[in-house]
């Protein structure tokens, strides 16, 4: 785009794949991105035509656009550096060219090199963009359940997640300009879906005792512990436990060790908040190169607020190929319309995330 402020060209028409390039919400000159196929045809009526013309289109909206959503390049990636037990990211939500408020006295946009323009909205993209959406969520949801926990809460958001775009496929992600199947370290549980997340059927709930536990499983400093748990008083560390009652699971295995079969033991305890008594089933896709098991298979709830246990472990064959794999296990209700989803990732323990 410099290269066209920079020259005597009126305009340019940009030609990529890359999904990525959408978010730029600079053009210092015109432009409009078109695909390599629309590209061709571009170039072959410029090449053929003795004067062919051009002319771009403003302020137009475009709906329905295939594949959505897309995980951005620059969205962080898991696993969590503080803590290799508990899977990163939870979820996704839109990020990228979001309409929000801007200082009406701070430049909005720029034409050719030196015209400025001001405005009370600009497009914007990151992190900041994605939190306000899945803290209206949060807020939504402790409006409709004042008794749920901050933990139930995010156990709502992410077993609810729809991990597939709007073609019924795997959501991708983009890296160096390559677009590929997204796993649960790009996008965790999925695109949030604040709908089904006031009525998830189950949810994987925790107490502030529990993370006291998980801090006191990390070796911290009483400074560091102190500081994470915003408090000076002294905690209860007699029991130190790393496997938080987390609604996603991570496995990560030692590359150098010799490629036998290796397992990862997890237990959980959900708690029914649908309607009344229920059975649930356990549905499973297990990651590339794995099995997994769960026990029980079926889990019979009598009443609404009553817990169940069961235990799900990964056995995983150790490979040379470094990429991560994701899979799943669905807890469906039996003749009901609750299905509660949790990812699992299985990887190899890199020394970069250690």
């Amino acid at each position: 785009m410099a290269a066209i402020s920079e020259s005597s060209f009126g305009g340019a028409i940009y030609i990529s794949d890359y999904p990525d390039v959408l978010r730029a919400n600079f053009f210092p000159n015109p432009g409009v991105v078109i695909s390599t196929k629309e590209g061709k045809q571009v170039i072959d009526y410029a090449s053929k035509s003795v004067r062919p013309t051009a002319s771009i289109s403003f302020q137009e909206t475009h709906i329905d656009v295939k594949p959505a959503p897309v995980v951005s390049s620059f969205s962080l990636r898991g696993p969590s550096r503080s803590h290799l037990r508990v899977a990163k990211p939870d979820i996704v939500a839109p990020g990228v060219l979001i309409l929000a408020a801007w200082p009406s006295n701070v430049s909005a946009a720029v034409i050719g090199v030196n015209t400025f323009l001001d405005s009370d909205y600009r497009l914007l993209s990151g992190t900041s963009m994605a939190t306000p959406h899945i803290a209206g969520i949060a807020a939504m949801l402790k409006g409709a359940h004042p008794d749920w926990s901050p933990s139930a809460i995010r156990s709502a958001m992410m077993t609810t997640a729809n991990p597939l775009d709007n073609t019924d496929k795997p959501i991708k992600t983009t890296d160096y300009f390559i677009t590929r199947d997204a796993t649960s370290l790009d996008m965790g549980a999925g695109l949030v879906d604040p709908n089904r997340a006031v009525d998830p059927g189950l949810i994987y709930d925790a107490t502030p005792q529990d993370y006291v536990n998980l801090l006191c499983s990390m070796n911290l400093t009483e400074k560091q512990f102190r500081t994470i748990a915003r408090s000076s008083a002294k905690h209860n560390c007699s029991n130190p436990f790393d496997d938080m009652n987390y609604p996603s699971f991570i496995a990560l295995f030692n590359l150098k060790e010799d490629y036998t079969w290796l397992g990862q033991k997890f237990r959980r305890t959900v708690t029914n908040v649908g309607p009344g008594a229920a059975n649930y089933k356990a549905k499973v896709t297990a990651p590339k190169n794995s099995t997994i098991s769960i026990s029980p298979q079926t889990l019979v709830f009598e009443k609404k607020n009553q817990k169940q246990d069961y235990t799900l472990t990964i056995r995983y064959k150790g490979i040379a190929d470094v990429q991560a794999q994701s899979g799943s296990i669905i807890w469906v209700e039996e003749n009901g319309h609750h299905t509660v989803r949790s990812p699992i990732v299985v990887a190899p323990a890199l020394d970069a995330w250690t």
